[in-house]
């Protein structure tokens, strides 16, 4: 079994608009460090090992459902777990 963490977030060249709103925010906080703000998603799964390789399955479902490739990127992280 494997646990997978994905983390998508918009591509550097697309407009975040929530993410400027949230720097607007903290700004207005005084939090005048913070000179970006990019939102994403984070999303963990459980695969069950399978014929088919991890790597392939979680590729297709980021590709297929959990990211816009027009407009997001994705990365992800496998771990192998020993099942309770």
């Amino acid at each position: 079994m494997f646990k997978v963490k994905v983390y998508v977030t918009l591509r550097e060249s697309v407009l975040d608009p929530q993410g400027a709103a949230v720097k607007h925010s903290l700004q207005s906080l005084n939090y005048n460090e913070v000179s970006e703000v990019r939102i994403g998603k984070y999303m963990e799964l459980t695969i069950e090992k399978s014929e088919r390789n991890v790597e392939d399955v979680v590729k297709e479902v980021c590709d297929r459902l959990l990211a816009n490739p027009v407009i997001e990127d994705y990365r992800y992280e496998i771990e192998e777990v020993v099942a309770q």
